[in-house]
This record gives structure tokens, sequence and C-alpha cells, in this order.
């Protein structure tokens, strides 16, 4: 995954702020029990969301001290049966993510790719052994969404389709069985399929000058630049897709958190992807800059 789906925090009340830090340390904590202190290395805004998802209505019963900030005050950590399979499948889609980088980017770029997935290899390993379907599907959806790549498919739909497919393949693992899982299938089918529309776009000049194969570059050959209009509503109804599913599950008090994500978050993330700004955003913020807050105002309408 990608670091895309993520909250708006200054939306959030205190107690729901809470919540959500509860959710990706609680997550970092399972990570690392897991999979080793590495494995909490590859923790994105992405996974927390997963993790929210796979929790059901469990809230933070547990306060551990975080190892990277040994001086804090412990911190109140989601802890569960779901959080264990967000660790698991979290590690899953990060190695297959260095894999597909590594036979993407060729023998000299990818091998920072190769190195990791190396270093995660015997994580890897467990998390497949712990989560065998899930692992099976994304081999399957990782097989054909390559052969689609390989073949410099035009076919925008389908191949966004194979990605999203592996992200619905998660909620097989939701505690709270069908009723619960048909809705988080549908939430993160689409969820999936904005993520890879995204990061097409995201991506888009770097493709071009590594003369690699983009989705929207083979569905609109004749310029992407002019059809913004039509990628911008094509992802917006994904995400309008992704919150009915939403109001059709039961998430108690990860409701206002999962609809903040879903209505402000994810859709302030989209305005600055095609606006060309995410990237500096990104870079400003890894610097300790503010984030541009310029696109909470455009996601307010959505």
């Amino acid at each position: 995954m990608f670091g895309y789906v993520r909250p708006a925090l200054q939306q959030l009340d205190p107690a729901q702020r809470e919540l959500y830090q509860g959710a990706y340390c609680g997550l970092c904590h399972a990570m690392g029990r897991r999979h080793g202190f590495l494995a909490r290395l590859t923790l994105q805004y992405d996974f927390t969301f997963l993790a929210i998802l796979l929790a059901g209505e469990q809230t933070c019963t547990d306060c551990r001290r975080c190892p990277v900030h040994p001086f804090r005050a412990p911190q109140a950590c989601l802890t569960g049966p779901g959080m264990d399979a967000a660790a698991d499948e979290s590690i899953l889609l990060t190695w297959h993510k260095l894999r597909d980088d590594v036979s993407d980017k060729g023998p000299i770029a990818g091998l920072p790719a190769r190195f990791l997935s190396l270093l995660f290899r015997r994580a890897y390993r467990r998390a497949a052994a712990a989560r065998p379907a899930f692992d099976a599907a994304v081999r399957e959806h990782l097989t054909q969404l390559s052969a689609l790549e390989a073949a410099q498919s035009p076919a925008l739909d389908r191949v966004a389709d194979t990605f999203a497919s592996i992200l619905a393949a998660a909620a097989a693992e939701h505690p709270g069985g069908p009723r619960m899982r048909r809705p988080l299938a549908q939430l993160l089918y689409h969820t999936g399929r904005w993520i890879y529309i995204a990061d097409a776009w995201d991506d888009l000049a770097e493709d071009r000058r590594a003369q690699r194969y983009n989705p929207l570059a083979a569905r609109f050959p004749e310029g992407v630049s002019q059809q913004r209009e039509y990628v911008e509503t094509t992802m917006t109804h994904s995400v309008r897709l992704a919150v009915s599913a939403a109001n059709l599950m039961e998430l108690g008090p990860w409701t206002p958190v999962v609809e903040n994500i879903l209505t402000i978050g994810i859709p302030a993330v989209q305005c600055a992807v095609l606006d060309g700004r995410w990237r500096e955003m990104q870079r400003n913020s890894g610097r300790g800059r503010k984030t541009d807050k310029g696109a909470l105002t455009h996601a307010e309408s959505l």
C-alpha cells in the first residue's frame, strides 16, 4: 500500500484522535511482536485503516511504552485478533510490493527493493503461514496484474479491479462473520481501486521518464493531463461507494474516525495528488513543516 489513506486529524476531537493513535500504536506493537522490530518500519497510514476495520467494535484496552520514544508515557494501544490479522496482512502486502518493485524497476533500480525483500523474507514466511488464504489471494491477483501490465493494457477499469481485489481479500479476516465481511470487502475494494488510480496519477512523470507502464498513460495515449476531470470523477465515485459500504457496517466508536478518513482525509489527499502537490507536501512533512491544508477546503464539499 502507499500511504494515501489517512485521517484529517485536525477535524477529529481529542477522544477520536486518541482512538486513532491507539490503533496506530497498537498495530506497530503487533507488527513488532509478531514479526520483529524491523517490521515496525513498514507501518503506514493505510495499514492503520485496515487495522481499524478489522478491529470490529473493540477499543484500546492496553497501555504500552513505545521503543522508539522510551521516555514518553505509555500510550493506549489497540490489541486483539484484528490487530494480529492486520499486522500479518501488512507484512504480506509490503513483501509482495517489494517483489513487484524488483520486477518493475529492473536489476539496478530494483536493488533497494531486492535488499529489503531479503530482510523481510523471514517475516513474510511467518505471515504467510499464519494467513495462507490471504497470501494466496495476493499472489493470484498480482500474477494477473503483472500479465496486464506486461501487455500494456489500456483497460484502466480491469487493471484497477485486479489491484482492488487484493485488498478486498483482507475482509475474510474480520471476526464479525459474513454480515460484516461482505460490506467490508466492498469498502476495501473501492478503497483499493482509489489507491491504484491515485498512485498511477502520482507516478505519471516518473513512469514516463523510466519508460514504465502506467495505466492512465495507456488508457489515454493522447495525453493524460487533459483527462483530469475523468480521473477525478472515477476516483470520487470509488470513494462514495466506499462510504456507502461503511454505512452498512457496525463500527461502534470507530464510526467518526472511519467517516473522517473517507469523507475528509482521502478527498484531501486526492485533491493534492491531482494538483501535483502531494509529493511536495510529503517532503515538507518529513522536514517538520506544516503540511498544506488547502486541500481540506475542497474535500469538505464531497
